[in-house]
């Protein structure tokens, strides 16, 4: 089956783009807000010396820190008030989603439709606020115990920096569900996207350069450049992956009319979650070590300890980072696919899966399937995120030739073309229902 780049490719008109008014003032109002975002990663925080951040930051990001100041679009190396960037939002919404499945109340709330996901978003903003307070203050504290960094340290600049950087974050929350409701595509994965292409050309450069003074190998960054392009291959290949199951309807009779049996098919992705769980996962990992990667160099305690532990490419980093993935594979898929409710509708509309009968059976058939595949899923997430940070890890290379950005950046391009695709096909809908110009019959 054509995914939605091959068919907007072949079905592709200008004429039709240049007609098409709704997707040309969605698609404005995106680069717009991304151009907004952009801008905010360059204000520093007030009372801090940016060049003399940078020098402390140069020495620190070969860590946990570096992937932080990817997915911030470069804002934590200029510590701007972007620095947070959107993840206490997606801390936020992990955790109420756990607590959907945990916490009867939640899921009350849940089943209530358009008004419970109301009142479970407004749970996770007010979340978001928390978590923001929370490291918004660590790194007040470790800006602090860094030499020459802040003009003057106290209560007030704790309290300048906790609003600036939690204001920045509720800034980008609002943004990316003005993205999503007004744009194109899904606002929060646009803005980290955003974030991480700004800095391909930067990351490019600094390889280039690293090569001509002789601190890496020629054939290392040929190796790099030639798997940044299997990998992107191979992402897009398991990304269109599907395992459709065959669903059969029998004959059924309208008024006078027999409908003869149809046969289609239930289309059940191989990486159901798409790019959560890399995302999540990273987002977890970086809220033990941001008090402990803003702390004084000569740190001692649980604080070292985690710098020790949780560093880049260290095992207990990559271990957690693998069973975070696995995890989250297969949380979202249960939270977004529910096999039960599935059944159910193809049991009310007469469709059943050859072989299988009706019902529980049928539900107890697609998650046995579901979790195959989420197993295949969840190897694949694992081995795109480890291996290039493996080689990252040994190479000292940027983190933009990571999987984990080549995944995020692949995965919402897919997205958002099948978001354009979509406005297309809905616009030419339109032309042919004004074409037909259907009228009463007259009298």
């Amino acid at each position: 089956m054509a995914s939605a780049a091959e068919q907007l490719a072949a079905s592709i008109n200008f004429s039709a783009i240049g007609k098409a008014e709704e997707l040309k003032k969605r698609i404005w109002f995106t680069l717009g807000a991304l151009i907004i975002y952009r801008l905010g990663t360059y204000i520093p925080l007030p009372g801090i010396d940016p060049v003399a951040f940078e020098q402390s930051f140069t020495g620190k990001q070969q860590g946990v820190l570096e992937l932080f100041n990817m997915f911030a679009g470069g804002a934590v190396q200029r510590m701007a008030i972007f620095a947070l960037n959107i993840m206490p939002y997606i801390s936020a919404s992990i955790i109420l989603q756990l607590l959907t499945s945990v916490v009867p109340s939640f899921e009350a709330l849940k089943k209530e439709g358009e008004q419970g996901r109301k009142v479970i978003n407004q749970y996770t903003r007010y979340l978001t606020v928390v978590l923001a307070v929370f490291q918004a203050w660590g790194i007040s504290i470790g800006l602090q115990g860094q030499e020459g960094v802040v003009a003057n340290p106290g209560l007030f600049f704790q309290i300048s920096t906790v609003i600036s950087l939690v204001g920045g974050t509720m800034f980008l929350m609002w943004l990316g569900e003005q993205i999503t409701a007004r744009g194109i595509g899904n606002g929060s994965s646009l803005i980290i996207f955003a974030g991480i292409v700004a800095a391909f050309p930067s990351a490019i450069v600094s390889t280039l350069e690293l090569g001509r003074q002789g601190a890496l190998n020629t054939g290392i960054i040929i190796f790099v450049i030639l798997m940044s392009f299997v990998v992107t291959a191979f992402i897009v290949f398991m990304e269109r992956a599907q395992r459709r199951l065959l669903i059969t309807y029998p004959k059924r009779q309208v008024g006078n009319r027999m409908y003869e049996g149809q046969t289609s098919f239930l289309p059940l992705k191989l990486n159901t979650a798409g790019v959560i769980p890399p995302i999540f996962a990273s987002s977890l990992l970086l809220l033990p070590t941001t008090l402990a990667n803003f702390s004084q160099a000569d740190a001692t305690g649980w604080l070292a300890t985690i710098n020790a532990y949780f560093a880049h490419g260290r095992p207990l980093y990559m271990m957690c980072y693998i069973g975070l993935i696995v995890f989250f594979a297969f949380f979202y898929t249960a939270v977004v696919f529910n096999p039960v409710e599935t059944a159910d509708n193809l049991k009310k509309h007469g469709g059943f899966i050859p072989g299988i009968r009706p019902g529980e059976r049928t539900a107890q058939f697609i998650d046995q399937v579901l979790t195959r595949i989420t197993v295949i899923g969840a190897l694949y997430l694992s081995l795109i995120c480890l291996l290039p940070e493996m080689l990252i890890s040994y190479a000292a290379l940027p983190f933009y030739f990571g999987g984990t950005s080549l995944l995020i950046v692949v995965s919402v391009t897919m997205d958002t073309v099948a978001h354009v695709h979509g406005h297309l096909q809905a616009q030419q809908y339109e032309g042919l229902v004004k074409k037909a110009k259907l009228r009463g019959r007259r009298r």
